[in-house]
């Protein structure tokens, strides 16, 4: 990698599931893979699950970087253009949405608690419940999810069975009967996940999920959930992985819909299916903002 270039930056995460947000409306940066993952370094960078540069759908596509304007985005709309912390492409990014959402209000982006983010995998409507400069509560409409048939992984030194889900990025759903959270914490996830290539040529996110309980709180039901992430490993949180979690486990009761609060090592969020679709809800934190020296990789 050549020498790596200054800009401003902004570090946010949601559910600890942590972003390097790039604000760059001319999309003058050059986001090569070795750079984003310099970038999400967490010994010579940032550190980061992933970068969320900020520009408009039509500025990224005047300037390559997205080969057309995904259908009902408009040219106008804020669009964030993700990357994992290895440089890989990401179609979708679900906690990644709502700290883009709430970094563009706190910026002044935007003027409205109620807008559209663009995506890879198409328009995510966003609602602020409540922000300021540092916490905001976001819910995205994370559009349709399909589910699909079985399949397996090796991980944690076990092969587990689930459920593939699409939620514009593809995840198997692993739920395991008579899993506690406690259980749930002690695997060892380090070893990485090996998919079926033929199901998945070009990987998924892994969610294991203890099984559904049913509660008389604010959610129709409670879980526990890990994920492993294509791209970067185990996170902390992952947006869409809970959105696939909650449609895989509801459908394994026999439930098209229900609203479910899912608890990952980085918080609680909820989730409500519905209409063969779902909204995620959960906190952003903005937590820092500096500029990389020239030549800082």
């Amino acid at each position: 990698m050549s020498a790596a270039p200054g800009f401003s930056f902004v570090k946010g995460h949601g559910t600890e599931n942590d972003f390097v947000v790039i604000p760059d409306p001319e999309v003058t940066v050059d986001l090569t893979a070795p750079l984003v993952a310099a970038l999400c370094d967490r010994q010579r960078g940032i550190g980061a699950d992933g970068v969320l540069r900020v520009a408009t759908a039509g500025a990224l596509a005047a300037a390559g970087v997205i080969d057309a304007v995904p259908d009902g985005v408009a040219r106008g709309d804020w669009f964030m253009d993700y990357r994992n912390a290895d440089g890989s492409i990401a179609e979708m990014c679900g906690n990644g949405v709502r700290v883009f959402a709430h970094y563009l209000r706190a910026a002044g982006f935007v003027d409205t608690d109620t807008f559209s983010v663009g995506s890879r995998a198409g328009a995510r409507p966003v609602v602020l419940h409540a922000w300021d400069p540092v916490a905001a509560d976001v819910s995205v409409a994370m559009g349709r999810v399909e589910l699909g048939g079985r399949s397996q992984v090796e991980i944690a030194g076990r092969t587990l069975t689930g459920h593939a889900v699409d939620v514009g990025n593809p995840h198997l759903v692993c739920v395991l009967d008579g899993l506690t959270p406690d259980e749930l914490a002690d695997l060892d996830l380090t070893g990485g996940a090996v998919l079926d290539s033929a199901m998945f040529p070009l990987g998924a996110n892994v969610e294991i999920l203890t099984p559904l309980e049913s509660t008389d709180t604010d959610v129709d039901f409670a879980a526990h959930m890990r994920v492993f992430e294509r791209g970067v490993g185990e996170t902390r949180s992952c947006g869409t992985g809970l959105v696939a979690a909650a449609s895989a486990a509801l459908h394994g009761i026999g439930r098209e819909d229900g609203i479910v609060g899912i608890t990952i090592p980085g918080g609680r969020v909820v989730i409500t299916v519905a209409d063969g679709g779902a909204v995620l809800r959960g906190p952003s934190r903005l937590v820092a903002r500096g500029d990389l020296v020239p030549g800082w990789a």
